[in-house]
């Protein structure tokens, strides 16, 4: 008998082997329309799958991350298929699943349009409909290497001849489409009804800028036409937010052609991120941190004692200095270790909070660049805790409540992930061990639920990454927590402990923003440009009626500006109408209408961006109430 755990912990035996599809129809045949993929003892597989051996089985549906990996990677080759259909001469690289969708990547000399996207996708559908089987088999690398040359797919030669010889390599077949592949798939074209092609994109061979650049066309695809609907609107939405076309009509930054990746914040933008960093600084001295400013260039040797030249040298801008190779920083935290090592140290010290502000530079390919999102050089919130071992446990702890303080006071929910050792990493088993169980014990004792993401932690420590999660469901990787057991050794730091010995200790790395710049481009597409008032860059706008008015308006606008309060005078000759529709476009949450009745009676008549008219009152009043406002950084989310 074949036993199989299902996930929550009942079994079922079979007699002989039998596949995925007939275990789900075992327990009911409503369960087995609804999956689409499954996982074997941990490993994704197609519903085709023939189990013949005990084994653990999780069944999955669409809205589960492993079912959507599969439905949508089944769309890309039904992608694939269309455009084959329609030009047969395409050339295909690959068509992998992203996060949001799928995209496949093809060597066509006919450059695509909409229109050609239309096609396609009506192309896609009359596939769906055709209700195809999505057949696997395998070839010995040999006869793999065959197909691919006679079919013309140069591109997945290349792929093949990089595999080992004798190694069986695996397809997938639909109808009159073959693509190399190594699943899984759905086992039908006709679940993907619901599909959209989105983009075109330029995308060069592997990344590399010195091979060919393709085509790359992205698309979505749900089980049902009202989830595709209800994404399409959220990215209707989302063009609305973008905060590349807000920075620019709220004044607050731009890409200058002279340097594409470095941003040029202007006045406005510049308010935004003082008032970012002046609440981040209050936080961190409540908290116990020192701020320091490390040196933005420092030479070979540094870098190579930590690591960085070894392992991001391709990332790093380079300079000569007196027949010296020095980078700039593309991190901040070598610096914070020649901190430390500037004298020596007690175990009494600790722990010891260091923070910094530090202006970092990273190369970035340019068809990676992405407003405020995806930049080239940017202010990274670094701090770098030092501590015993034993005090591991309990600083973590602490770095996750603060970091949870800061994403409440901006409304974000987010979820957690901890990332364990890649590929690359330095340092001994015992040391990745003892990192590892330090950060998965602390959010077991703070009871925080988190997804693991293995192999996925940076080369000298694991990590815990905060995926905040804005108001229109979209989620961005921001704060994180690096348990680093490693650079102390490389760095040689070390402490006096009790016993009057030398120890090393143990060293976090955090962020709680991340990139301020990406972290204000997140902020603008959450409040769609709409800042509660401690943010805006413009608190209170005045507006008098004529400039007759414009005495007052500047005994007004002087009032503010001496209790701190960001304030602009527009005494322009304009209509009062169309200077509120201005500072209505421009979001600015209080307008001040100031005219003959305002001046009589020494009083102001204010308007709110979110409420409308609020009538008459006395500035004074005024003034403590949006004063309370920002102090208490109230967040108001508005749509």
């Amino acid at each position: 008998m074949i036993k199989i755990t299902l996930k929550d912990g009942s079994v079922r035996e079979f007699e002989n082997e039998v596949s995925v599809m007939d275990i789900a129809k075992s327990i009911s045949e409503g369960l087995a329309r609804a999956i689409v993929a499954a996982s074997v003892n941990g490993k994704v597989v197609g519903l085709n799958h023939v189990v013949k051996e005990d084994c653990e089985l999780n069944l999955f549906k669409f809205d589960d991350a492993e079912g959507k990996d599969v439905f949508r990677h089944t769309s890309a080759h039904i992608l694939a298929q269309a455009i084959k259909r329609i030009y047969p001469e395409a050339k295909f690289a690959i068509g992998p699943t992203v996060e949001n969708g799928f995209y496949y990547d093809i060597d066509l000399d006919h450059r695509l349009t909409n229109e050609d996207l239309e096609k396609l996708e009506k192309e896609m559908k009359k596939i769906a409909k055709e209700d195809m089987a999505v057949e696997r088999y395998e070839l010995p690398r040999e006869e793999a290497l065959a197909w691919a040359k006679e079919n013309g797919e140069l591109y997945k030669v290349e792929l093949i001849e990089e595999l080992p010889e004798g190694e069986i390599i695996s397809f997938y077949k639909q109808g009159d489409f073959t693509d190399l592949c190594r699943g899984p798939h759905l086992p039908s074209t006709k679940k993907v009804k619901a599909v959209k092609l989105l983009s075109i994109a330029g995308a060069y061979w592997r990344g590399d800028e010195k091979n060919k650049m393709l085509q790359r066309i992205y698309g979505i695809s749900f089980e049902k036409n009202k989830d595709l609907e209800e994404y399409l609107h959220m990215l209707e939405e989302a063009k609305k937010r973008d905060h590349r076309k807000l920075g620019k009509e709220l004044d607050l930054f731009f890409i200058p052609e002279e340097g594409p990746g470095f941003p040029l914040f202007l006045p406005k933008g510049m308010e935004l991120k003082n008032e970012l960093l002046k609440f981040w600084r209050e936080i961190h001295r409540a908290d116990g941190y020192s701020e320091i400013e490390t040196p933005i260039i420092l030479n070979q040797k540094l870098w190579e004692t930590s690591g960085h030249w070894f392992n991001y040298k391709e990332n790093m801008y380079t300079v000569d200095i007196d027949d010296q190779q020095f980078a700039i920083k593309p991190m901040n935290c070598p610096g914070s270790l020649i901190y430390y090592n500037a004298k020596p140290h007690s175990y009494k010290e600790f722990p010891m909070k260091v923070a910094e502000l530090g202006r970092v530079h990273r190369h970035e390919l340019s068809g990676a660049l992405h407003g405020l999102m995806r930049v080239r050089a940017f202010t990274q919130d670094d701090a770098h805790i030092f501590m015993l071992p034993e005090q591991i446990k309990d600083q973590i702890k602490g770095v996750v409540d603060l970091i949870d303080r800061v994403y409440k006071t901006f409304g974000f929910e987010y979820h957690l992930e901890l990332s364990t050792r890649p590929e690359n990493s330095i340092g001994s088993d015992e040391d990745w061990e003892a990192a590892e169980n330090g950060l998965r014990e602390a959010l077991e004792e703070l009871n925080l639920p988190y997804i693991l993401n293995e192999g996925d932690g940076a080369f000298y420590g694991p990590k815990i990454d905060f995926h905040l999660r804005d108001c229109l469901g979209r989620t961005w990787q921001c704060g994180t927590i690096q348990l680093d057991m490693q650079l102390p050794q490389r760095f040689d730091i070390n402490y006096i402990g009790q016993d009057g010995e030398k120890h090393r200790p143990v060293m976090i790395h955090r962020v709680a923003f991340g990139s301020i710049e990406r972290f204000i481009g997140i902020l603008i597409e959450h409040y769609a440009g709409k800042f509660p008032v401690w943010l805006a860059p413009t608190q209170v706008r005045i507006l008098p009626i004529s400039d007759k008015y414009n005495d007052y308006a500047n005994e007004v606008k002087k009032a503010l500006f001496d209790k701190g309060i960001r304030v602009e005078l527009d005494d322009r000759a304009e209509k009062t109408g169309f200077k509120i529709r201005e500072a209505q476009l421009q979001k600015i949450p209080y307008m001040i209408i100031v005219g003959e009745k305002e001046e009589a009676e020494k009083n102001i008549s204010v308007r709110s961006r979110d409420n409308g008219e609020l009538g008459s009152l006395q500035l004074d009043d005024f003034m403590v109430t949006l004063s309370k406002d920002i102090e208490e950084r109230t967040n108001v989310i508005q749509a």
